[in-house]
């Protein structure tokens, strides 16, 4: 692996000497996840959370020793590191003299054991597993018994989905995709996908829920859409709406309404506010100084003028906001602008626009938000970006501008102009809803019965943490407010950005044109969410992740289970007598489901998902351990036993179905017709592990549900998404290379050799049929090849043979 790659040091009893370290991140984090507030002891710093800060950051700094699976520590260390005076005690002090001091100790001592080999998880080893009480058993067992008597009647699907009294309402929203951008792989996971996550599994939960999202059709972006094209904005929008429909279909996003902001009930809405917010003093008339392009005869819209930016330098920074450091800006302070349709210099001219008082809307807003952050769910980055704000200040804001393709502003002498963009963009979601229901008001005018999760990327958390606020609060009309605010970080196309105009990465209109099913799509870009920080897509790591997680783990347990049952069983779920560590794994599963609602009521979508893949795995071993496959040929002791373990593991991996529909809901809708599962368990997810597929229950035909990912294959679609870069120099017929991955990725593929390895030796100790070894040598070789290419070694073909 390298020479700066130590091996693990094992104690006596076989613990490495990290694991003191591991158990107290794992509890830290546990601790955060319990607590609604983002810090230690509330929803501000305190002098705890800068101690235990500072002691841990020599070691945290390091990204290796900070795993993303600790997403509550992720995203504590990340928010508290990000502030300025802990920057400061970084560069000043820890980093210098810390950092410095401890790494020639750390380069001594082993890696921890929970980075050789493995990603980190959110349950507790090994050992701390085996601790359950009896009481815990106990309950697993008698909610097990139950079965599928446990599920409540399913709730009919209402038509249309409104409000009602005494249930839990979840109004879902995700941020409105800009018409006449085809979105990228990024903007799928920030907004889209991840509330469709969610949606799916408040309909699990039976909970009154209402997904919605629409086109952002307004704006000067459409206007030069239209004229690049030749054709209207309306034509533009028509055009584009579909584009983006299709591709969402194509990804199995399950929206109750895909809308569009080009509406009457959108003009109606929007002006009615804006009406409410003039008759109660909090709209100011000013005159603007804009930008505008003599060249093209217009003012330019914020996003069509280009330019540095004068705080941090960056030189594609946009009219309204930099993409880098994030700050909102005015288009004339740009330095060096440029207007991006024709490049040439604007001059600067004045305009009368219209601006919403936001420094006299600052006092209910706060006291909005005080009432609302302890007890939700806002993600750290949005608080912190919403605190900054403040702190910075609040000020008036341009609501209006100089175009003609936008909500008419109604007001005497501004009938030239329309609303901004950002002011009206956010009132979209409520014409949406009033196109779906004329009773939209009880979802949009009813805050004490209805909880509204909006999900977005972090650039737009002042639109909808603030502004929007803001002019609801200004407007007086009961309105609803957000109450968990779920903002991603934003997530990178291997190592750079996404480019439509420089053909660099993957678009939502490309994806299914890669022979890679919709559901791998789903399941990777959720793996890899960016909630913590800054993630990347890689091509390597999504062919490790398919075939190690998917394929090995996930898929091989479910498939064994099937098969076993209609192998050894005819295809009748076999009578099952637990024992007692039967028993502890009911309990098990029940608590990692238990953790799996936790975390995805607490909207930490990636780090559920590994508690399915965890649920996987102690199935796997389950199976490993027992050997049903053996014992079904041995006494009738041993083919009870036989039976047993295939009906538990079958019903595990009915439970695994019900688990991935939030996040793979064709591969779940294909387990739960392979396994016949009864129709009420496919619709309900209790925090109980139920026994759902009783003696004697009748499955259908299993088959395989993965395909391995091939790297020729994986190369290929690298290359194509690379931006039309030089292809690479051919290689000697007898050498195959891949571009190195990471350690992590690395040590898992080393973990599955190894442990293929064991399944060879014990076929070969054993005396197994020829065949059946030679199938597990050849899975052993795949795995070998696969490692070389992952560390970039080649690989030689043997003389005198063909390679495929």
């Amino acid at each position: 692996m390298g020479s700066d790659r130590a091996a693990v040091v094992q104690g006596k009893k076989g613990e490495d000497v990290f694991s003191p370290v591991r158990r107290a991140l794992t509890h830290i984090d546990h601790s955060l996840s319990r607590r609604s507030c983002p810090f230690l002891a509330g929803e501000t710093e305190s002098l705890a959370d800068i101690v235990l800060w500072g002691a841990l950051y020599p070691l945290l700094q390091d990204p290796a020793y900070l795993p993303e699976e600790l997403g509550a520590l992720h995203s504590w260390f990340q928010t508290l590191s990000s502030q300025e005076p802990c920057q400061r005690a970084a560069e000043t002090v820890l980093k210098q003299q810390g950092v410095l001091a401890l790494r020639p100790y750390l380069q001594k001592q082993p890696q921890p054991s929970f980075l050789e080999g493995r990603a980190v998880s959110n349950e507790p080893e090994e050992e701390e597993l085996a601790t359950l009480s009896e009481e815990e058993i106990a309950m697993a067992v008698a909610a097990w018994e139950k079965g599928l008597e446990s599920l409540p009647p399913v709730q009919p699907q209402q038509n249309p989905v409104l409000p009602v009294a005494g249930e839990k309402n979840v109004l879902i929203t995700s941020a409105l995709p800009y018409v006449n951008n085809v979105p990228h792989l990024g903007n799928i996971i920030g907004c889209v996908l991840s509330a469709d996550v969610f949606a799916r599994y408040s309909r699990l939960r039976q909970w009154n829920t209402l997904y919605l999202c629409g086109t952002d059709e307004y704006g000067t972006a459409t206007e030069t859409k239209a004229m690049e094209e030749g054709l209207t904005p309306q034509e533009i929008c028509d055009k584009y709406h579909v584009i983006h429909a299709d591709i969402y279909r194509w990804f199995n996003i399950s929206f109750d309404i895909f809308g569009r902001t080009t509406t009457p009930q959108q003009t109606k809405i929007t002006q009615d506010i804006f009406q409410r917010l003039v008759a109660r003093g909090f709209v100011l008339q000013d005159t603007v100084e804009q930008l505008r392009c003599e060249h093209c005869a217009r003012f330019l819209a914020d996003r069509f003028v280009e330019g540095m930016c004068p705080f941090c330098g960056y030189e594609e920074a946009r009219g309204d906001q930099c993409d880098k450091c994030g700050k909102l800006i005015n288009a004339i302070e740009l330095k060096k602008p440029q207007c991006k349709v024709c490049r040439s210099c604007p001059v600067v001219k004045s305009s009368r626009h219209l601006f919403l008082d936001l420094p006299k809307l600052g006092k209910p807003l706060e006291e909005w938000l005080e009432k609302t952050l302890p007890g939700s769910d806002w993600t750290p980055n949005a608080r912190f970006i919403i605190r900054s704000w403040l702190r910075d200040g609040l000020k008036p804001r341009c609501i209006t501008r100089d175009l003609k393709w936008g909500t008419p502003v109604p007001l005497v002498g501004f009938e030239d102009k329309v609303f901004y963009v950002w002011f009206d963009a956010t009132i979209g979601y409520l014409s949406i809803t009033a196109n779906y229901t004329d009773q939209w008001e009880k979802w949009w005018k009813n805050p004490e019965q209805v909880s509204l999760y909006q999900f977005m990327a972090k650039d737009n958390v002042p639109f909808h943490g603030l502004v929007f606020p803001c002019s609801a609060l200004g407007a007086e009309d009961n309105y609803t407010l957000v109450s968990h605010l779920i903002a991603t970080e934003y997530l990178n196309y291997e190592d750079g950005k996404f480019s439509k105009s420089r053909g660099v990465g993957v678009f939502g209109d490309m994806a299914q044109d890669t022979g890679i099913p919709a559901d791998i799509w789903r399941f990777y870009l959720l793996y890899i969410r960016p909630e913590g920080q800054d993630s990347a897509f890689s091509w390597t790591d999504m062919l490790l992740k398919n075939n190690s997680e998917l394929l090995n783990n996930l898929g091989n347990f479910i498939n064994r289970a099937g098969m076993f049952v209609s192998k050894f069983f005819g295809g009748f779920v076999p009578e099952m007598v637990l024992t007692s560590d039967d028993r502890r794994l009911l309990a098990h599963v029940t608590l990692e489901l238990q953790h799996y609602h936790q975390l995805l009521e607490k909207v930490r979508i990636r780090d559920a998902l590994r508690s399915i893949l965890t649920i996987s795995r102690h199935g796997n071993q389950y199976i490993q351990v027992n050997e049903p496959w053996k014992r079904i040929k041995g006494s009738e002791a041993d083919r009870q036993r036989a039976g047993t373990v295939t009906g538990l593991a079958v019903n595990i991996a009915a439970l695994l179905s019900i688990m991935l529909q939030p996040y793979m809901p064709t591969v779940s809708a294909t387990i739960q017709a392979q396994l016949q599962l009864p129709p009420p368990a496919c619709s309900i997810l209790l925090t109980n592990f139920l026994c759902t597929l009783p003696a004697g229950h009748q499955i259908g035909t299993v088959s395989p549900l993965f395909q391995k990912l091939e790297n020729d294959q994986i190369e290929s679609l690298r290359q194509r998404f690379s931006g039309g870069q030089a292809k690479a120099s051919p290689k000697p017929a007898a050498v195959e290379t891949m571009t190195t991955a990471g350690p992590q990725q690395i040590q898992v593929l080393m973990d599955e050799v190894t442990k293929q390895g064991n399944i060879v030796r014990e076929l070969k100790a054993q005396k197994a049929d020829k065949n059946q070894v030679a199938a597990e040598v050849a899975k052993l070789l795949d795995l070998k090849k696969q490692l070389a290419l992952a560390e970039g070694k080649p690989l030689e073909t043997p003389k005198g043979k063909k390679k495929k």
